[in-house]
């Protein structure tokens, strides 16, 4: 008797580079690797002392983020980006993947007639599996010439089902920038939530850091994360921020599934939140290795490797991603993402994130004949 099948999860992306790691760890030097967005370097040790000194490790931290850890928050957008929100409109969350991947679930049962999540069409896998895990349809939505989301194709069908749009700017993995003023207007003309994805933000080249809670509060929330931009990955900080009845829902819903950052990690975020110069340090630091890696990499392959707008990925047409990160692995020991991670339209691409320190990048260099 057959029964039907149900929920098989699909590969992780970055497993499927196992088949590609021996050939870089059989280099002498081992393998450098360039394909997960892990950050190397420090953070700052007032950071790491706040870990051991807050005194908050025996009891329940709040949810939503202790007070102290919103104050920072609402400290950091304003003095980022001329932003005021008031902290009952901001709550932290375990890192920010966790949020892409279950929100969709929370809007859905908020709003059981909508079953659509509006994505980019090159993008973070999660977004996609927010969706599947929830039950809804996953739409991707194509980039436009320059890269950023196209929102003018967004088929009025799909709207009409929407239950949300992420945008992401600067984007995983192009690094484009989009119209996050464009976005919030299609939200609010077609009453769909639009949320922001903006944990690159720091690291924006082309221009000043934009966020979408410039244009206002209602119908958007913005998500940030301190992976990259303290180099904090390993404490899951992050938060989220925005229209106040959406912001109040999650909060609350949260709360019932037991998503809590961390007290001690809370404590370590409401220092990190408020030093900017180790950021600026950081910032300088994605810069130089950006453009000497794309200046190897183009040196050694041909091919055009531009300067992103914005994050710490090069993103390039290799013809074919798959061949181009075996041909790297083989000859400078280096792992990349192939592009098609990252949704079918960028099959042809690469994705390197210089998340490796600067004597590496070099080694690679070395391997690979670029002086």
């Amino acid at each position: 008797m057959s029964t039907a099948q149900g929920f098989v999860p699909p590969p992780y992306p970055y497993d499927r580079l196992d088949r590609l790691a021996p050939f870089a760890r059989a280099l002498d030097g081992g393998m450098v690797d360039l394909s997960i967005g892990t950050p190397c370097d420090p953070p700052p040790p007032e950071v790491i002392a706040a870990l051991s000194s807050s005194d908050t490790e025996r009891g329940y931290p709040p949810s939503i983020g202790t007070e102290a850890l919103r104050n920072a928050i609402r400290g950091w957008i304003d003095r980022r980006f001329g932003v005021d929100v008031p902290t009952s409109q901001i709550a932290a969350c375990v890192g920010t993947k966790e949020f892409v991947a279950t929100t969709p679930q929370y809007l859905r049962l908020r709003d059981p007639s909508r079953d659509t999540v509006l994505f980019p069409a090159v993008a973070y896998p999660t977004y996609e599996m927010g969706a599947v895990l929830a039950g809804c349809r996953p739409v991707a939505v194509p980039a436009a010439p320059d890269g950023s989301i196209d929102l003018a194709a967004i088929d009025p069908a799909d709207a009409a089902r929407a239950l949300m749009l992420w945008v992401n700017s600067p984007s995983n993995p192009t690094g484009a920038l989009s119209d996050l003023g464009a976005a919030a207007a299609w939200g609010r003309r077609h009453g769909v939530p639009v949320f922001s994805d903006e944990c690159y933000v720091e690291f924006t080249w082309d221009g000043p850091p934009r966020t979408i809670l410039e244009h206002g509060l209602d119908g958007v929330v913005a998500v940030h994360s301190l992976s990259k931009r303290s180099n904090l990955a390993g404490l899951r900080v992050g938060f989220y921020a925005g229209d106040a009845d959406l912001v109040q829902y999650l909060r609350e819903v949260r709360k019932h599934v037991g998503m809590l950052v961390p007290g001690p990690a809370q404590a370590a975020g409401v220092v990190a939140l408020a030093d900017d110069t180790h950021v600026v340090a950081q910032r300088d630091r994605y810069r130089r290795r950006l453009e000497r890696l794309g200046a190897v990499l183009s040196a050694w392959s041909g091919l055009d490797v531009p300067m992103p707008a914005g994050a710490f990925y090069l993103w390039f047409d290799a013809g074919d991603g798959w061949a181009f990160a075996e041909q790297l692995a083989r000859a400078g020991g280096a792992l990349v993402s192939p592009g098609d991670f990252y949704g079918a339209g960028g099959a042809q691409n690469v994705r390197a994130a210089v998340v490796q320190p600067d004597d590496r990048i070099e080694l690679v260099a070395t391997r690979l004949g670029v002086h």
